[in-house]
């Protein structure tokens, strides 16, 4: 596969990618702020059902939306339902992350949500920002993590 094939079948694949957070976010419940949050990521675990094109299986597609609350403290992130969807699909790392708006607007995770997809994606999780695509380390420098427990 040349080196422009591989570019056209990754850009694909973050517009995949933008389509499932666009759909999360407009699924979202908002009756607050009125701002619906998607968020969509690659990821790779042993319990995966493989898209076409991954033979072996190993990559897939988590997404999540924002739920709002009454009480503004306990709503939930789209970053956090991703995760819960990563786990409820097997377990496993992001890879690669789109969080857009109700609009299809790129938005950036909040600092809550860069750590938990610090522990879930580690530095290298690629996100995609409306300034490109950055590594979370970019975003979440000195990132605090498990190996600070101990």
């Amino acid at each position: 596969m040349s080196q422009d094939e591989t570019a056209a079948q990754h850009n694909a694949i973050v517009a995949g990618l933008a389509d499932a957070a666009l759909a999360a976010a407009r699924g979202a419940y908002r009756p607050y702020s009125g701002l619906g949050v998607g968020a969509a990521a690659l990821a790779v675990g042993p319990d995966a059902d493989p898209p076409a094109g991954d033979p072996d299986g190993r990559v897939r597609m988590v997404v999540g939306c924002n739920v709002e609350n009454a009480s503004y403290g306990l709503t939930l992130c789209a970053e956090c339902s991703l995760v819960s969807d990563l786990y409820r699909t097997g377990g496993g790392r992001l890879l690669e992350l789109v969080v857009v708006s109700h609009t299809g607007d790129p938005l950036a995770p909040c600092g809550r949500c860069r750590q938990l997809l610090h522990e879930h994606g580690g530095p290298g999780l690629v996100v995609h920002t409306a300034r490109g695509a950055v590594r979370l380390a970019e975003l979440l420098p000195d990132a605090f993590g498990p190996g600070d427990l101990r």
